[in-house]
């Protein structure tokens, strides 16, 4: 056994950031320094910026001190995010922050000039060439023209912002803003990836999802062997592709994009007692040889652009009426593992719980569970967190039992993807199992009581003036209704029985209290 393995769940790099902006829609609601939520003071001075308390104040004065009076003066505008960034950077390069290092190893590092500009791909990019261009105008507003480059300059400022950034997210594995970081930037893409990135604070973490090989942190070895994902894995192979090719300007030949995904854009087999995946092009099931007829194959081609269109419309807001009625149109014709499906019930999911509907919300979070399996992977922090936020419902729901064993689940997950000391593990995780493992004992201590106690009440019910209430019926159809009674009482009457049951002479007292509960 190589002992110099690189188990998963491993911290291999922290770091921390050459320069990072929270996104303007949280700048009221989260620290600009800190990135936590809370009690926030706003910026005496510009009054557009918000801090936990003057420490984290004193430690953004730095970089804020000279973009400070910039935004008073635009305001009450609110000055675009990648604005902002692109003028902290300018900003930091001018105090001297072109020398400034993100270490990788003990010996290796990069300055922002070693970040790839892809200068010459920009150029030829309409859309980023429209939104660089819409940029200048605001800088040109915002800085003096001492502190602005020339245009060539800008353009390679912007695009290592491009295709260097990494987007910060919370715990919830939402983006709250947007970061350089000159080491961690060294890591290249895979849609098969080992290693995760995930956020504290603004510090950024990378752990093996997978066991390494030992590691020698050349670039060419940094290439080879630690691979993070830079799209949503959520997506088809040609998806995917696309995606980075206009984001990134290369094509992904990694090993998931080589392989076909016959379940990505499948359709359900017309046979309903058959689960295989169909393609829409085949004119029979693989498996079981059922036709699939010409107005199947139309009726399936109308399914996925219905719910490609309400998906592109749900994109900043879920609907629950909105996914129900696309979920309804894909049964019986989409597979199950079907991107677009799975991508439904993600919404209805959400939606569900932005409505507080948590019926639906459990149900269409476990329904989700496997597609995140099949697309995620086990060991990925979306997984992990699906695992908690259905553990979390059952919790709501009082059902412990089925809630401990989804946080088990995240607890495993998560653990490898963020480590135990991460403040979603010892912050909300560990809390939501101890709560999950107190309640789901104690309803099982409830319930072990509420049956040994049946045959003990039977036996005073029987002879008590209360007899009435139940009609004459046999011994077996009265100590079932009996049970029933005594499985309907609330947790709060089953806390009285159990200690009634240390009691004989309180049985009166209690047997009023079931007769009131019931």
């Amino acid at each position: 056994m190589n002992s110099d393995i690189i188990k998963k769940g491993t911290t291999i790099f922290t770091g921390r950031p050459f320069v990072f902006t929270l996104n303007s829609k949280h700048r009221t609601t989260r620290c600009d320094n800190c990135l936590k939520s809370g009690k926030l003071l706003k910026c005496s001075s510009c009054q557009y910026v918000y801090y936990c308390d003057r420490n984290c104040q004193k430690e953004s004065w730095p970089i804020h001190k000279a973009e400070c009076t910039r935004l008073k003066k635009v305001s009450p505008k609110v000055l675009p995010d990648a604005a902002r960034l692109m003028a902290r950077i300018i900003l930091k390069l001018n105090q001297g922050g072109a020398e400034e290092v993100g270490y990788y190893t003990e010996k290796n590092f990069r300055r922002f000039k070693d970040l790839m500009s892809h200068y010459s791909d920009i150029k030829v990019d309409v859309k980023r060439m429209e939104h660089f261009t819409m940029l200048c105008g605001v800088l040109s507003q915002f800085l003096d023209e001492t502190f602005m480059p020339n245009i060539a300059e800008l353009m390679g400022i912007y695009g290592r912002i491009c295709t260097n950034s990494f987007n910060i997210l919370d715990i919830n594995m939402n983006t709250i803003g947007v970061g350089i970081y000159l080491g961690a930037s060294v890591i290249d893409h895979s849609c098969k990836p080992n290693v995760v990135v995930v956020f504290e604070g603004t510090t950024i973490i990378v752990r093996t999802l997978t066991d390494l090989p030992s590691l020698n942190w050349s670039q060419a070895s940094i290439d080879k062997d630690i691979r993070i994902s830079y799209v949503d894995l959520l997506n088809s192979n040609k998806d995917r592709r696309e995606e980075l090719h206009s984001s990134y300007y290369f094509w992904c030949d990694c090993e998931r994009c080589k392989k076909e995904e016959p379940m990505a854009e499948a359709a359900a087999c017309p046979n309903l007692l058959c689960d295989s995946p169909c393609s829409i092009e085949a004119d029979e099931c693989e498996k079981c040889n059922t036709e699939i007829s010409v107005e199947f194959k139309e009726t399936f081609r109308e399914v996925v652009d219905f719910t490609v269109h309400h998906l592109e419309k749900m994109k900043t807001m879920a609907y629950l009426d909105v996914s129900k009625i696309c979920l309804k149109k894909q049964k019986g014709v989409m597979h199950k593992f079907n991107i677009q499906h799975v991508r439904t019930l993600e919404m209805a999911h959400i939606a569900a719980m932005n409505l507080k509907c948590w019926e639906d919300a459990e149900f269409y979070g476990k329904e989700l569970v496997s597609g995140y399996l099949l697309y995620y992977g086990e060991i990925h922090p979306l997984t992990g967190l699906l695992y908690l936020t259905v553990g979390k419902i059952q919790l709501h729901l009082e059902k412990p039992k089925e809630a401990l064993q989804a946080l088990t689940k995240a607890n495993t997950v998560l653990t490898i993807t963020h480590g135990d000391k991460h403040s979603i593990i010892e912050e909300e995780l560990r809390p939501l199992l101890y709560q999950a493992d107190m309640e789901s004992n104690s309803a099982l201590e409830i319930k072990s009581v509420l049956l040994s106690l049946i045959d003990i009440f039977y036996e005073w019910y029987v002879e008590s003036a209360e007899q009435s209430v139940l009609p004459t019926l046999g011994h077996r159809e009265r100590k079932k209704q009996l049970h029933e009674l005594l499985l309907a009482v609330t947790y709060d009457s089953c806390l009285t029985v159990r200690s009634a049951a240390r009691d004989p002479a309180s049985f009166h007292e209690v047997w009023i209290v079931l007769k009131i509960e019931w």
